[in-house]
């Protein structure tokens, strides 16, 4: 089971690549970034499914 601190560990590990491949590809809808923020999404919805049933 994933912890909720592994979660945000790994939310601010790829928010810090998106940030990285934002300032070699600053076309929005690459392929490699949209990719990114959909993994992103995913780990957000995980994070916050967790802090809903933790209430």
């Amino acid at each position: 089971m994933t912890t909720l601190d592994e979660i945000i560990d790994k939310i601010e590990e790829l928010r810090q690549l998106m940030h990285q491949l934002m300032n070699k590809k600053p076309l929005l809808t690459d392929p490699d970034l949209v990719a990114l923020s959909q993994k992103l999404d995913k780990l957000l919805n995980e994070y916050n499914d967790l802090i809903s049933r933790k209430i």
